[in-house]
C-alpha cells in the first residue's frame, strides 16, 4: 500500500495501515500491537520503533510506547523508552512530526523526562533530522554518532 505519509530519514518500515469506513487512517503499532490513528508524529514513532527493533536489536516487548511518568506532580508521556531484556531503560526517544523543527525545546523536553527515567541515551527526532546524546553518571550530555545496540546481541 502506498504510504499516506512522507518519506523519512529512517529505514523503510513494514507498517500496516488501514482506513476504517469514514474514519481516520490508522497504523498497526509494532510495539503495542494495536491500531492507532496515523498522525505525522505516530508515523515517525513507528519508524523509530522499527529501527530500534530491526537494526539495533531491541525486542518489541522491551519497548514502552507513550511511557507514563510523573514530573513535578504532572502526568507526562515519553514517546518511546527502549529497555534491555533485563528491564534496564536504555534509550529515551522524543518524536516530533516531520514539520516540527528540532530545537532546544524538544531536547529540553526529553531531558526533563529523563530527570525521572534516568536513561543513558536520549534521541530526539522529527523523522528528517535526529539528535542523539549519551549521558554520563553526572548527567553531562555528549552528542552520539550512532545509537547503541541492545546489550547481549
Amino acid at each position: 500500500m502506498d504510504s499516506p505519509m512522507p518519506s523519512l530519514k529512517w529505514p523503510a518500515a513494514p507498517l500496516q495501515t488501514r482506513q476504517p469506513d469514514k474514519g481516520k487512517m490508522e497504523v498497526l503499532c509494532l510495539a503495542r500491537k494495536k491500531w492507532v490513528v496515523l498522525e505525522p508524529e505516530e508515523w515517525v514513532r513507528q519508524h523509530v520503533i522499527h529501527h530500534l527493533n530491526a537494526v539495533l536489536g531491541y525486542p518489541l516487548g522491551c519497548m514502552s510506547v507513550e511511557h507514563q511518568l510523573t514530573l513535578n506532580g504532572m502526568s507526562r508521556r515519553a514517546d518511546i523508552v527502549a529497555f534491555t531484556p533485563d528491564g534496564t531503560p536504555r534509550i529515551l526517544v522524543e518524536c516530533k512530526a516531520p514539520n516540527v523543527a528540532l530545537n532546544q525545546d524538544a531536547v529540553s523536553q526529553a531531558a526533563r523526562y529523563n530527570l525521572v527515567l534516568q536513561v543513558p541515551v536520549l534521541l530526539v527526532t522529527n523523522g528528517l533530522k535526529h539528535a542523539a546524546f549519551g549521558l554520563d553518571d553526572q548527567g553531562h550530555a555528549s552528542p552520539l554518532a550512532q545509537l547503541p545496540t541492545c546489550p547481549g546481541l
